[in-house]
């Protein structure tokens, strides 16, 4: 069975305190764990869309694994790149909320499993008539080795016609800003999807305002697709010299963890589906939208028929 989607990276959970401003060097509690991963939250998201995904990653012979294992499993996923590292335990990152929105982060995942993808995990199956390769920075920013896999997998989607996708999803706690831009360079060269934060866009091109970041882009792939998010203001698509603007969707966040993870799932479903742009923006929002009301990063991954319903009633009642 030919695949939709395919993508790779850390598979890990996640714990969270509770409550805003409990900083994470100081003792209290904490919920979780929950199924996590900026890719495997994407994945999730794109299979409860309705899309054929597979996710390649690793987790360990632990209680965490499992509940991994198990969530994965539940959506539908193709686990054939999944696999147990009994010698390694299984990623964790630990997340806080401070008042001014933003947030706290320790990461247990370059040396746990989930930095410990191996080539041999991206079987020549998995890419025999796959529709698209979805790539995150985060993934290729844990490790040199898991840059090299990230290369590989490049490498196996354009030698078997697959689309690109590319999301930078910066973490500058994993990689200084200046070696990203060397290290990715390869990906966002070769997406045809490229999905970054307006903030992303800047800092990766080095250009203040974004006509000039598009117009750097553009120069190396005049075809590309560029979806650049913009939180509560909602995206803008540019494609062959134009930019379309589509507004966000209204709601109270609970928590923000994986909006952006869904938002991707949410346009490269629509995309690949054959909608318009502006279109797979809007499907794409609500996902987003819809992500942040939920606590934990795969509860607010919504079925296809609540994303519609969820359209609709602002299409019906703006």
């Amino acid at each position: 069975m030919s695949l939709d989607i395919l993508t790779l990276g850390e598979a890990l959970v996640e714990v969270m305190r509770p409550e805003v401003g409990q900083p994470l060097d100081q003792p209290g509690p904490f919920e979780g764990p929950f199924p996590s991963g900026a890719p495997f939250i994407f994945a999730v998201q794109a299979a409860r869309l309705g899309a054929k995904v597979a996710a390649v990653g690793t987790v360990g012979d632990d209680a965490f694994g499992r509940a991994v294992w198990a969530q994965l499993a539940a959506d539908g996923l193709d686990l054939r790149g999944l696999r147990v590292l009994p010698e390694y335990a299984t990623g964790v990152a630990f997340i806080a909320y401070n008042h001014d929105g933003s947030r706290e982060f320790v990461f247990h995942a370059r040396h746990a499993a989930s930095g410990q993808i191996a080539p041999i995990q991206l079987e020549a199956a998995l890419f025999d008539g796959l529709k698209c390769l979805h790539l995150m920075g985060s993934t290729l920013s844990l490790s040199a080795d898991m840059l090299d896999v990230g290369r590989l997998a490049l490498h196996q989607a354009q030698h078997h016609g697959a689309k690109v996708s590319f999301d930078p999803n910066l973490r500058a706690q994993l990689m200084p800003l200046e070696h990203a831009r060397a290290a990715f360079e390869p990906f966002i060269m070769a997406a045809d999807v490229l999905m970054p934060t307006q903030e992303e866009l800047h800092l990766l091109t080095g250009q203040p305002d974004d006509e000039r970041a598009v117009a750097a882009l553009t120069r190396l792939n005049p075809n590309q697709i560029i979806v650049v998010t913009q939180g509560a203001q909602g995206a803008k698509v540019y494609h062959h010299g134009r930019w379309e603007h589509v507004p966000a969707f209204s709601v109270e966040e609970v928590d923000p963890t994986g909006a952006g993870d869904c938002f991707d799932a949410g346009f490269l479903v629509r995309w690949l589906a054959g909608d318009a742009l502006a279109d797979a923006v809007r499907f794409a929002n609500a996902c987003g939208a819809l992500a942040v009301t939920r606590r934990g990063p795969m509860s607010g991954a919504f079925h296809l028929e609540h994303v519609q319903s969820f359209i609709q009633q602002f299409t019906s009642h703006p």
